[in-house]
This record gives structure tokens, C-alpha cells and sequence, in this order.
């Protein structure tokens, strides 16, 4: 038979309840929903360690945190995995293009792509003037290269004044077609173009948003701005002062504190995603004017989702679902997904993208890979998660099932437990309610086990130590990895 071609679809902090197959009762997404139409949506999907470089880690590798050694956020520090999801693909006879963010070190590592057309947004750490030459956005972001070259050499994708991390929200600037999410698009069709038509492809479509800066075109934010949106989640465990303390800073962990800053928030996030999933149509349309849909698999996912204002946070690293809930959908052929139009509750995380793409393609799963392939039934019963977070010593790890989470602050030794079958947005922490304590009790014994001699010293496989110092990145990280 032949072998399908893989389309892996990414966004950057985009929440799992965000589409209108989850639901949701703003958001608009017709072209999302129309590939779980005819596919296979996955509600219990979680990025286990949820911000960009450790998320991205695992996506490529196949890898727990742990085992990528990324269980936090931290640039420029070297990539040396020995085997990729693009590499195994490239072995198997696929030839593989990335176009958009893969945010790796260095910039330009193909990390086993063929080709990567490049755009990971606005980075700091690679904009300072002590950044070598080749290293600098300017110069290695294809995306940022070629808007000089459109628009004059000053022009950035920051002339709109907002912070690539802030919350607050304006619409984009210049004419629709130079926004880096049309960019994506345009570069991935022409990759449909200049493929050569007997070898299958893999292409990985890498859009930067909704990831802020929220800066949509004026059409997606007059989508929004009319409409009663949905309020923030509040729980009994909200830290109340710690928003007052901070939500006047324009890109606080907290978020704003103003009620109408709160809505423009929401308003350019749900714009973001909206512009992002009409781009994702012209790609749908493409794949279909090229023949190519009858043997193509779509894939998507995002690297994180984004608190959003829910319980006074915002943006990303925390345990919770706004952040640590990501969408994932696979959508093809029924004869090679099996039957579409459904819903699989089975607990996926994306370790498990690599393992699927190399099963589509026919090609070996290394045997060291955490992850599990999604065409096949995953009886997954939990996943451990964590994340190393310097603000306010939030840094945590967690236990999460299909119906519950447990959650351990390491450096405050501070417990929450949400059920999420009657709380799935967890207002309320029951940590302390009689009913759940001997459930509580299995999970923390599962986390423990999960932590057994690590290099942090967060446990000896049955008891929880707090105080131990987190890192960002163990030190296997550095270390090849195959």
C-alpha cells in the first residue's frame, strides 16, 4: 500500500478547549472542527511539561521530560538527540520540511528535517547585541529576513509595541499578507508546489500563534470584540493578592487586573486562533487542488496552552488546564485512521506524536520511546508532569488521570487535588476534603514513585522532600540521546 503523506498542523499556547469541537463557546474554528469531522479528537490531551522549549523537546524525541532533561525553560542550550521524529521519517523515505517555529539551539539546527523554513517569533535571548552574527534573528529567522526585505530594513514584527509575552492586544499593523501566520501558510503551499510528486513528504506547519503578541488582523478582532465572552475560571485557591500585587504590569505571569484589560485579552487571543485556523483552511484547500487528501494525514496539536486569565495567571508553566491542556486531533483517510468522526478519552500527551507519525509512515518506533502510537488504543492510567517555574516559586509537579490531578508544589511543599470529573476547570482544591484522602494519598505514592532518585533529590520513592533546588534542565539534556 502506498505510504500516506503526514501533515503534522502546530500552534504555539493554544489552550485544548479553544475550538468548537471542544465546546467552547466563543471560539470559532471551522476548519479545526471540520478535521475532527473527519478524524479522531482527543479531549484528554496534555503537554506534561508545558512551555515552548521543553514541550518541543518531547515532540520531536518521543521523550518524557525527564528524559529529554527539559523540565523547564531555558535557551541556548544545545539539542543533541541522536534520534528525531524527522530523522527516523528522513530514514524511512520520507523527505521532510519544517516551515514556521521549532525554537531549538542553535536556531538552525534541522534537528533531521531536509529542510526547515524558520520563524519562532519574537526571542529575546537571541536578539541582545552579544548574540553571534549567525545566531541573531535578524539573520537566521527566515521570517524576520524576509519582512526586512518586503517592508524596509527596519520594519519587525514588533512595530505594533506589544511584548511577545503581554497580555495586552492590538490588531496587526500592516497589509494581512506579511503576518507570520499567513507567512506559514504561504510557505507550506509552496512546499506543495516544489515537492517532488513520487517520494511522500512530511510537513511539519509550525504557526507561532496565538502565542502573544495577540495582534490578529482587523478582521478577526471585529469577530470578538461585540460578543459577551465568557468570563475567567475563579477557584477558592485563587491567589487574589498576588493579582493585585502584579496585574498592572504588562506581561506579569498574573495577567491584568482590569476587567476591560481582561476582555481585550480574550478578544486578541480568540483572534489569534480564528486567523490562525482560516490559514489552516488555505492549507486544507491546497492539499485538496494538489490530489493529495486521499492519502494524507493531518495532525494537530499545540506545544502548550495559555491560562488566559483563569484563576489570576496567565501564560503558561503551570499545571492547571488552561496551560497544560493542549488540543489534538488526527484526521486522514478512514482506511488508515480507522473510523472518523470520534472521540477517544484516551490520557495523550506529545511524546506519543513521534510514535504515530513513524507508525503511518510504516517506518520502526525506536524502542526507547515514551510515547505511544494513537492509531492504536493507549491505556495510559496517568501522566506525571512538571515544570521548573522561578516566579514566585511556583515551580510543580503532577499526577494527572481521564477524572483526576494531583498537584505538589516542590518549593513551597503545597498540595492541590482537583476531581476533574465534577470540577474540569478546577475551582476547587480538595486537598483537604475526607472523601478524597485515600485517593489523594495513591496519587502522591505515584508521584513518588515517578520522582525516585532524581537528580533534584525531589524523592526516594516514597516520600515527597521539598526544599531540594530545581533546575531548568537536568544533565542529560546536554547529552546525546538516542
Amino acid at each position: 500500500m502506498e505510504r500516506p503523506n503526514i501533515v503534522l498542523i502546530m500552534t504555539d499556547e493554544m489552550r485544548g478547549d479553544c475550538m468548537g469541537v471542544a465546546g467552547h463557546p466563543d471560539v470559532k474554528t471551522p476548519y479545526l472542527d471540520s478535521l475532527a469531522t473527519q478524524g479522531i479528537y482527543f479531549p484528554n490531551a496534555y503537554s506534561a511539561c508545558p512551555s515552548c522549549v521543553p514541550a518541543r523537546a518531547t515532540l520531536h524525541t518521543g521523550l518524557s521530560p525527564r528524559h529529554t532533561g527539559r523540565v523547564g525553560y531555558q535557551d541556548r542550550v544545545d539539542w543533541n538527540y541522536g534520534s528525531t521524529m524527522a530523522g527516523e521519517l528522513s530514514r524511512a523515505g520520507y523527505y521532510t520540511q519544517c516551515v514556521g517555529k521549532m525554537h531549538v539551539h542553535p536556531l538552525r539546527n534541522m534537528l533531521g528535517f531536509h529542510n526547515v523554513e524558520l520563524h519562532d517569533g519574537y526571542l529575546h535571548e537571541y536578539r541582545y547585541p552579544d548574540v553571534p552574527y549567525n545566531e541573531n534573528q535578524q539573520v537566521a529567522d527566515d521570517y524576520f529576513y524576509w519582512l526586512k526585505n518586503e517592508k524596509g530594513i527596519s520594519c519587525d514584527a514588533n512595530d505594533t509595541g506589544m511584548d511577545c509575552n503581554g497580555w495586552v492586544a492590538r490588531p496587526w499593523i500592516y497589509e494581512e499578507k506579511y503576518h507570520p501566520t499567513n507567512w506559514v501558510a504561504d510557505r507550506s503551499i509552496d512546499f506543495l508546489r516544489r515537492r517532488d510528486p513520487r517520494q511522500p513528504f512530511f510537513l511539519m506547519a509550525s504557526f507561532v500563534r496565538p502565542h502573544a503578541p495577540y495582534d490578529a488582523p482587523q478582521y478577526y478582532f471585529d469577530l470578538y470584540k461585540d460578543k459577551p465572552l465568557r468570563a475567567p475560571f475563579k477557584g477558592d485557591w485563587d491567589n487574589d493578592a498576588l493579582l493585585q500585587e502584579l496585574g498592572g504590569l504588562y506581561n506579569s505571569c498574573t495577567g491584568p487586573k482590569d476587567p476591560e484589560l481582561i476582555r481585550q485579552q480574550q478578544i486578541g487571543y480568540y483572534a489569534c486562533i480564528t486567523h490562525v485556523d482560516h490559514q489552516i483552511g488555505r492549507i486544507l484547500q491546497a492539499l485538496v487542488e494538489h490530489k493529495l487528501m486521499d492519502n494524507t494525514v493531518i495532525l494537530f496539536t499545540s506545544d502548550h496552552g495559555e491560562m488566559l486569565s483563569d484563576h489570576g495567571w496567565c501564560r503558561k508553566c503551570l499545571p492547571y488546564r488552561g496551560s497544560a491542556g493542549i488540543p489534538m486531533i488526527l484526521s486522514g483517510p478512514e482506511r488508515i485512521i480507522g473510523t472518523r468522526n470520534r472521540v477517544d478519552y484516551s490520557l495523550v500527551e506529545l511524546r506519543d506524536v513521534m510514535p504515530t507519525c513513524l507508525d503511518l509512515a510504516g517506518a520502526a518506533i525506536p524502542s526507547h520511546l515514551d510515547g505511544q502510537s494513537m492509531l492504536h488504543p493507549i491505556n495510559r492510567e496517568y501522566l506525571h508532569g512538571e515544570h521548573t517555574f522561578h516566579f514566585d516559586h511556583a515551580s510543580n509537579q503532577f499526577i494527572v488521570t481521564p477524572t483526576d490531578k494531583f498537584i505538589w508544589f516542590t518549593e513551597q511543599n503545597r498540595e492541590q487535588y482537583f476531581d476533574l470529573i465534577k470540577d474540569p476547570y478546577e475551582t476547587h482544591n480538595a486537598i483537604h476534603d475526607a472523601e478524597y484522602q485515600s485517593r489523594i494519598a495513591e496519587l502522591r505514592s505515584l508521584l513518588a514513585q515517578q520522582l525516585k532518585d532524581s537528580e533534584e533529590g525531589y524523592s526516594d520513592g516514597v516520600h515527597l522532600f521539598s526544599g531540594c533546588t530545581p533546575v531548568d534542565c537536568l544533565s542529560n539534556a546536554t547529552l546525546p540521546n538516542c
